[in-house]
């Protein structure tokens, strides 16, 4: 059985052991992963030294929301990760890999800015942005709403707008992005989501 099917089967486990709505579990591990690699790419062609670093933006990137305090114990999370991957990965690996998914939120970024982790800040940034990308789906946030905060579709739709407005369409003026990748790709998913917006708005009028 390979890695990443180990991965994704913890993933799946524990988004049901602790109610992970489909906004942070799966297929948003799934796609959190894939703008990694699509980054990682980009960036290994003029840092070739990052490519030392590929199985730890992978597991990151696919494990970052399995300690999330909004489903369980952060800490508690971080435990349970830690003896998953103890027989995976280098002990090395394993303490990058928490110190990356514990820092990497927006509201911890935020309130504390970005940590110091040395030869691995680079892995850190894409695994950090790689989320933020996968913020522009307006359509998760909407569902998310609707789990969490048990509004309806229209309430639900009302406050996703509003979080577009003041955070999410904001990435860039905040300076969020480091990676080149990231910077355009955050263009391209900004006016993406923005025509999202408008056909929900129009088909809101109708009903």
């Amino acid at each position: 059985m390979s890695l990443f099917t180990k991965l994704f089967q913890y993933v799946l486990l524990t988004s049901n052991k602790f109610n992970i709505d489909e906004s942070h579990s799966l297929s948003h591990s799934m796609n959190v992963l894939t703008n990694a690699y699509n980054i990682f790419k980009y960036e290994s062609i003029k840092t070739p030294i990052i490519k030392n670093y590929e199985k730890i933006i992978c597991v990151s990137a696919i494990l970052h929301d399995m300690c999330d305090k909004k489903y369980m114990n952060e800490n508690e999370g971080i435990e349970d990760i830690s003896k998953f991957l103890e027989d995976k990965i280098t002990l090395q690996e394993i303490d990058i890999t928490k110190k990356i998914i514990t820092t990497m939120s927006y509201s911890t970024v935020k309130k504390h800015g970005f940590p110091d982790l040395g030869l691995y800040q680079d892995a850190y940034h894409i695994v950090r942005e790689a989320d933020l990308l996968a913020a522009y789906d307006f359509d998760r946030c909407i569902i998310y709403k609707m789990y969490k905060s048990e509004l309806n579709f229209e309430e639900a739709f009302e406050d996703a707008e509003k979080l577009f407005n003041i955070r999410v369409f904001k990435h860039n003026e905040d300076q969020l992005f480091f990676t080149e990748y990231s910077k355009l790709q955050s263009l391209k998913l900004e006016f993406d989501a923005k025509q999202r917006i408008n056909i929900w708005k129009n088909i809101l009028k109708k009903v």
